[in-house]
C-alpha cells in the first residue's frame, strides 16, 4: 500500500480539519469525488496542476486505510 504519511495532512482551521493534500486546501474527499465522477487521473492532474500522481494515490491509500478501520456495530 502507498505510504500517505506526509502527503495527507490534518490542520485545525483548514477545511474543517478534513484530511487535505500536502497542506493545500484540496481534500481527500475532493479527489475521491472526482474519481467517483469518472474523472481520470490525467484529467484531475490537468485541472489541478499542483497535484501529483503520488498525491492521488495517497488519497486512495488513505481511503483504503480508513475503510479497513470501519467498525460495524449491530444492535
Amino acid at each position: 500500500m502507498n505510504d500517505y504519511s506526509g502527503r495527507i495532512t490534518l490542520e485545525p482551521g483548514k477545511r474543517s480539519c478534513k484530511p487535505c493534500i500536502r497542506g493545500m486546501r484540496i481534500t481527500v474527499y475532493d479527489v475521491l469525488s472526482y474519481l467517483a465522477a469518472d474523472m481520470s487521473i490525467e484529467e484531475i492532474l490537468s485541472d489541478f496542476p499542483m497535484l501529483t500522481r503520488e498525491d492521488i494515490m495517497a488519497c486512495l491509500s488513505y481511503a483504503a486505510e480508513c475503510e479497513r478501520h470501519t467498525l460495524v456495530i449491530q444492535s
